[in-house]
């Protein structure tokens, strides 16, 4: 495809890792994925990281630890405030779990939750946010952190589409008390799949360790303080705490993920230089509405939704992408109130969902990769600029 959603990142030093890990035999979590994860942490500056199979399964760790604090834990009817656009995962393990969420509209240029309707969100039932920076842009995570201290409230940071950007000097994903990431094949760093569980409290920590690996205590310290060791190591290395999972990692995703983490700044920095070119072709056309930043984007594409004052057709954009071979998809996962599995949550609209409905009926978004783009970018422009007359 001439520009396509997704692109390869990997070189011969990748190749060369998992080949290191092959010829081990040691291919299921052990060291490797040990090693990634103290690396991760100390990229971002977090005390602890859970490398899990995926991004979706970092949230679903991360709400259920919530479930099992020794201190305040949720309790299934808590409410949660969510924004109205994220991936489906995002908000699967609160339903799982029994949450009832409160939708959030976005702002229509930043396509991040609009914090100014927090207020109206806000009940004695509300026990935690769920901020999500979408494809690279970061929300208002000061505000949301801010306002989550100041009511009591927990913040659940899901970073996996926003790994790299900065606000304020500061990493996104480390301004809530758990912040995930994914490293999917098409994200900022690709393990194949795999995810990232990230936090500065020890307790959530341990409890999202022993959730990742059945509910057992095996991958736990002698010290934690979820349980007191017993005398018989026979039994002891089969106990099971918690109702866990098997949302384990391989090995080959950690050693692939520790190549890549080292790359990351300069492939951040590439998807950057494309920002800026997209930018000079689209940002002062009335046509699109393009994706404002807020702090520092790590530009995971590039969103455009078509004026709705302008009477574009979306219909005849779309045939014209299709026919220049540029590949496109709905942003995000779209609205998320619009889904039929909305069916089975429990939630309530803080208002009308506007700028979320015209991102998923008149929004789409086209790849970036960690390298120059400036000709994709350049037929981009002549194709919509064509298809929009």
């Amino acid at each position: 495809m001439f520009y396509d959603l997704a692109a390869d990142s990997w070189g011969n030093e990748e190749r060369a890792a998992i080949d290191e890990v092959l010829a081990s035999g040691r291919l299921t979590m052990g060291s490797k994925v040990l090693e990634f994860e103290a690396a991760f942490a100390e990229y971002f500056g977090r005390r602890f990281a859970v490398m899990t199979n995926s991004g979706s399964s970092a949230n679903l760790i991360g709400v259920a630890s919530l479930f099992y604090r020794a201190d305040d834990p949720l309790q299934r009817g808590d409410e949660v405030i969510v924004p109205a656009i994220a991936w489906s995962t995002t908000y699967h393990p609160l339903q799982q779990y029994g949450l009832k969420l409160k939708f959030v509209d976005v702002e229509l240029d930043t396509l991040n939750m609009d914090v100014s309707r927090l207020e109206d969100a806000l009940t004695p039932r509300t026990r935690m946010i769920v901020g999500v920076s979408i494809l690279g842009n970061p929300a208002a995570l000061d505000v949301m952190r801010e306002f989550a201290d100041r009511h009591g409230l927990i913040f659940f940071e899901d970073n996996c589409e926003s790994m790299d950007a900065e606000l304020g000097g500061k990493k996104a994903g480390t301004f809530g008390h758990i912040g995930t990431y994914s490293s999917f094949f098409s994200h900022h760093i690709s393990t194949i799949e795999g995810g990232i569980f990230t936090t500065d409290d020890k307790e959530l920590n341990d409890l999202a360790r022993s959730i990742r690996a059945h509910g057992w205590t095996r991958d736990l310290d002698k010290g934690s303080s979820l349980f007191e060791p017993q005398s018989e190591d026979f039994f002891e290395a089969y106990r099971f705490i918690l109702p866990g999972y098997n949302v384990r990692p391989q090995e080959i995703n950690a050693a692939v993920g520790l190549v890549q983490l080292k790359k990351l700044p300069r492939m951040t920095a590439a998807r950057r230089q494309n920002f800026v070119k997209f930018n000079e072709m689209f940002g002062g056309d009335d046509r699109f509405i393009v994706q404002r930043e807020n702090g520092k984007s790590s530009c995971f594409c590039f969103t455009i939704i078509l004026n709705p004052e302008m009477n574009l057709s979306r219909q005849r954009v779309m045939d014209a992408l299709k026919e220049a071979d540029i590949g496109f998809r709905i942003i995000t996962g779209g609205c998320f109130p619009r889904h039929d599995a909305i069916k089975y949550f429990d939630y309530e609209l803080v208002g009308e969902m506007t700028n979320g409905d015209l991102a998923h009926d008149r929004g789409f978004f086209v790849g970036n990769h960690p390298f120059d783009l400036s000709p994709q970018i350049e037929r981009l422009h002549q194709v919509l600029d064509a298809a929009c007359t």
